[in-house]
Parts: structure tokens; C-alpha cells; sequence
């Protein structure tokens, strides 16, 4: 420990440092050995999970009258009660100052700058060794599990090199050469031959076959490659439903939807179902967990919470607890899994911050005045100047039946042209939430204009008429992804007591959480880039 001297205004300060920089609530000392034991790195990153994401998890964990967290007890707190360190990371990639998925996951996976949409990529262009890939020249046995797809920008990350990320037909090719042991995600559409989309066709009919109708079968791919059976060859058990992936052993691929796997509603709805055929993060989580430890020389195992980003980007703050909720059930697993063990390394951040996210208190509904049985007040009300919002919204949050995107996307956009009317949209959302809008709020949702962004060709901004998003309209890029979600967040907004700045991401540090051997952990809990976080996770894969 170190201290320094400062004079300020005639007062003498001395502030003593920890000589590791270690900004934790708990842990070992700073001066334990970083090198300790460690065969096994769990690398969990909650996709788009700032500091205000965790800030509703824990605010609903604790204050919602009906929360559903066991003990009110989230699986941060109990990696801070179990003597785990929390620092922050940097996340811009090279000459930006804000990453995209592409971007961060590359920094993570190798420890170097990447530039933006580059998946496994230097600064420069040039392809750089993984973790992933490290381990598996040690011996060691890896995995990537998703609940996006499997060629999805983080996965991809670990291993793939592509010069970007939307090349996921070669991604999928790279990560089949790069061979990790178990692969869990949605996507098979990247998996399958062109042939595959001719109903008639052969491969179209074993398709049918091994994946027992699971999964939806139409190929992106536009060559007659079919990586599933080359996967096959390699040694790989394939799984497209969750009772395949329980019953296989050894390496594993399984690809469990056409793209992306179902979102948190949905999962919290149908997960007691015992004909559910769709495994959930914690139980992709779980089997991957199962394959890699019976190697003994340890393994690397991404996990990949990724729908928390796709909510932030949408504003909509139900699905996005409902997707926390998802993050926090797995993480409290994969603890349980290693609670016996001083040989494990569990990493959980964020590769980025999206949507600008906060609960905030506003001048709508303001509150009325009570009295207070306490002296203070004997001659006066309890009268705050502002609505600084009950708890009971949290519970409200949480109600939500259906995604923002399902309500547009699977109802509303639906419905006979002549049915798709402001009415309609207010009374889909007033059944699907319990954040009532009017009519004329309807209205507003689905007023257009000519979009000031146009670029001919562009794959999110090429619509030449799109919501009307108003001033802010810059940061909100996904046009043709549906930014009408984006607006119905704006009009339910002092309903909810929640603000979002933008639909894209921030350049807001990220929290880390780690727990493992003493000093292995140790490093995790400074101010950090990802490139830093990466290296230190690299160096404690291979015992450096």
C-alpha cells in the first residue's frame, strides 16, 4: 500500500492506494501470486449489460413487492459474498469510441485491438490466435455457447477470422475448422446447403429426419455445403431439440432454431413445459459444463447472454429484465457448478453498454402529500417535489406478456392492411403490457416520414420511408428493424420511470465480476480495457 499527500484549501489529505489498483468489495490481497492453479475459464459476457442493466436486475431483486430472485439475491451479490472482485473495463475498439459486437468479442477472445465489425481480426487486419484456439493447443477441451446464433458476432469472435461480421456463411466454415468440443446456439440456417431450401430435394428430407421437425429448415448459404454432416465426420454428435442434447455425448453441435433462439418472455413462460424441445442459456449452459470437464487438462467455455443487447436496442424494458433474469439464473448455476472447486476461473462482464439505459424520476403523476408518524413532521406533510416512482413498477416491468418485436412483428404487422390502425396497436399493447397507451399515443408509434438517413443499398438505412423518430433519429439506425418499438418505449416511458438515450450502443465502461483462485481472479478487479481483459484471461487459460 502506498499513500500520497495533497493540500487542498489548508487541509491535509493522505489517500492510500492498493499498490494492484484492485477496486473490489471483497478478495484476496493484492500481492497473491496471479498465476495461481487454474485448468478451467468460464467466460460469461451478458451482451449489451452496462452498469444500469445491473442496476435493474439488483433494483428488482431487491424492491419489487413480487420478485422472483430466490432470497432476493442475484447472482452478482453472491459472487461478491463468496469473495469475488468487480472492476470496470474500457470497450472501445480501435480508432472509435464506440464498439460494436464484433469489435469488443475480438478484443476479448485475443487480448488485441480490433477494428469495428472485424470478427478475430487485429487493428490491422490480420488474423489473431483466440483463447479458444490457445486452449486447444494446450489440450484443453473448449466451447461456445449462445442464445443469438451460433455465427453471431460474440461466438464468432472465439472462432472465426473474417474480415466481417456479417460473412456468418464462412464464420460457420471457420468455426467448424477451429473444432471446440460443444457449439449451442440458434442458426442452423448457416449450416445447410441452398439444396436444402427445395422442399423435395434429398437433403431437404434427412434433414427433415435428424432434426424431428425442431427446427425450421431454409438455408442462407448459396453453395451445396452442408457443415452439419461435415461436422458429423469429424466426430461431432449433432442436437436440435433439447432432448438430443441432453441424451448426446462426446463433441456436440447443436443448433437448436433457424436464427436466434426464443427471447426472455418466452423462455419465462414456457420453461416449466414438459413438452418444451427448446433448451434454455442455463441448460445449453449445463450440458457444455457436463462435456468439457471430463477432460483433465480443463477447458474454456464462452457463454453468451446475447438477447440483453437485442431488448436494449428495442427499448424495451420488460423483455430486457426478463433476459437479466435469464443471465442471472445461469450465472447462479455455472457458481453452484464450481462451488466445490479452487480450479475454475468464472469471468462475467459485458462486451459494450447499449440503449443508454436508466430509471429516473420525473414531473408526471406526482405524488400526494401523507402524513408521517415521526416528529419532523407533526405540522407538516410528506410531500416529495417529484414522482420519484413506486417500487411496484419493477413488478409491472416484469408482467409483460410479449416482446416489443412480438407485438409488431408477430400481431400487429399481421393483421389485414385495413386492421393495422392506431386502435389496434393500442389495444395489442395494452394486453400485452401493463403500461396502457392511448390512441392517439398509438398514433404517434406509427406516423412515418421520409427518411433523412437514406442510403440506396444500406442494410439498415436503405427505406425510404420510415418511423418518425424526431431529433434523435441519428441514433436510432436500425430503421428497417423496427423502430416503432424504440417509440412505444418513448410513450410509456414516464409510465415506467425509464429513460433510453439511443438504440444503438454507448461507450459506458462495463462492470466486471470475477471469482476463482485467489490470484487468478485478482487482476480482474482494476480499471481495464477489454484488450487487458482479454490478455488476463488468456494468461490464466494457459498458466502464464
Amino acid at each position: 500500500m502506498r499513500g500520497r499527500v495533497y493540500q487542498i484549501a489548508g487541509l491535509t489529505l493522505i489517500i492510500f492506494m492498493v499498490a494492484s489498483g484492485c477496486a473490489r468489495l471483497q478478495g484476496p490481497a493484492a500481492d497473491t501470486d496471479p498465476k495461481a492453479q487454474t485448468k478451467n475459464v468460464v467466460l460469461i459476457i451478458a451482451d449489451g449489460m452496462g452498469p444500469e442493466q445491473v442496476g435493474l436486475l439488483l433494483s428488482y431483486a431487491r424492491q419489487a413487492p413480487n420478485s422472483v430472485i430466490k432470497d432476493r439475491r442475484t447472482a452478482f451479490d453472491r459472487i461478491m459474498d463468496e469473495g469475488g472482485v468487480m472492476g470496470i473495463s474500457l470497450t472501445y475498439p480501435s480508432g472509435a469510441l464506440v464498439t460494436d459486437s464484433a469489435a469488443a468479442g475480438t478484443q476479448l477472445a485475443t487480448g488485441q485491438f480490433a477494428g469495428s465489425e472485424m470478427i478475430g481480426s487485429d487493428q490491422n487486419g490480420n488474423a489473431v490466435e483466440t483463447i479458444l484456439e490457445k486452449a486447444i493447443k494446450t489440450g484443453k477441451s473448449t466451447g461456445l455457447v449462445s442464445d443469438t446464433r451460433l455465427t453471431h458476432a460474440t461466438p464468432a469472435s472465439f472462432a472465426a477470422h473474417q474480415p466481417h461480421r456479417n460473412l456468418e456463411n464462412a464464420i460457420a466454415v471457420d468455426m467448424l475448422n477451429a473444432g471446440p468440443d460443444v457449439m449451442l446456439s440458434g442458426g442452423l440456417r448457416h449450416w445447410i446447403p441452398q439444396k436444402a431450401n427445395d422442399e423435395n430435394s434429398a437433403v431437404r428430407k434427412e434433414l427433415e429426419q435428424i432434426t424431428q421437425g425442431s427446427v425450421k429448415i431454409k438455408s442462407k448459404r448459396k453453395d451445396s455445403r452442408n457443415l452439419l454432416f461435415e461436422a458429423r465426420a469429424k466426430g461431432y454428435s449433432l442436437a436440435f431439440n433439447r432432448s438430443q442434447m441432453e441424451t448426446a455425448q462426446g463433441k456436440l453441435l447443436g443448433l437448436f432454431a433457424y436464427s436466434a433462439m426464443p427471447d426472455g418472455i418466452t423462455v419465462t413462460h414456457s420453461q416449466d413445459d414438459l413438452n418444451r424441445t427448446i433448451p434454455t442459456l442455463k441448460e445449453m449452459s449445463a450440458k457444455a459444463l457436463q462435456v468439457l470437464s471430463e477432460n483433465d487438462k480443463g477447458f474454456f467455455l464462452m457463454i453468451e447472454a446475447g438477447q440483453i443487447d437485442w431488448a436494449a436496442h428495442n427499448n424495451d424494458t420488460g423483455s430486457m429484465l426478463h433476459e437479466l433474469l435469464m443471465l442471472n439464473e445461469t450465472v447462479d448455476y455455472v457458481l453452484d457448478w464450481a462451488s466445490n472447486r479452487d480450479d475454475t476461473l468464472i469471468i462475467v462482464t459485458a462486451d459494450h453498454t447499449t440503449g443508454g439505459f436508466g430509471i429516473s424520476y420525473s414531473a408526471s403523476d406526482l405524488p400526494q402529500g401523507r402524513r408521517l408518524p415521526g416528529s419532523l413532521f407533526n405540522t407538516s406533510e410528506f410531500k416529495p417535489n417529484y414522482n420519484f416512482g413506486h417500487p411496484e413498477v419493477l413488478d409491472k416491468i416484469y408482467n409483460q406478456k410479449i416482446s416489443y418485436r412480438e407485438i409488431f412483428r408477430g400481431r400487429f404487422d399481421n393483421l389485414p392492411k385495413d386492421q393495422q390502425t392506431p386502435a389496434k396497436l393500442a389495444e395489442l399493447v395494452n394486453q400485452y403490457t401493463e403500461f396502457a397507451i392511448s390512441e392517439a399515443q398509438a398514433a404517434t408509434i406509427l406516423a412515418i416520414e421520409e427518411n433523412p438517413f437514406y442510403m440506396e443499398g444500406h442494410s439498415t438505412l436503405g427505406a425510404k420511408m420510415v418511423p418518425k423518430m424526431g431529433s434523435t433519429g441519428a441514433f436510432f439506425v436500425y430503421q428497417t428493424d423496427d423502430n416503432r418499438q424504440n417509440l412505444l418505449a418513448r410513450e410509456v416511458a414516464a409510465d415506467q420511470m425509464v429513460v433510453w438515450n439511443t438504440g444503438t450502443h454507448t461507450a459506458t465502461p462495463v462492470l466486471v465480476f470475477a471469482k476463482g483462485s485467489p490470484g487468478a481472479m485478482a487482476p480482474f478487479g482494476n480499471v481495464l480495457h477489454h484488450t487487458q481483459l482479454g490478455r488476463y484471461a488468456i494468461e490464466a487459460i494457459l498458466n502464464q
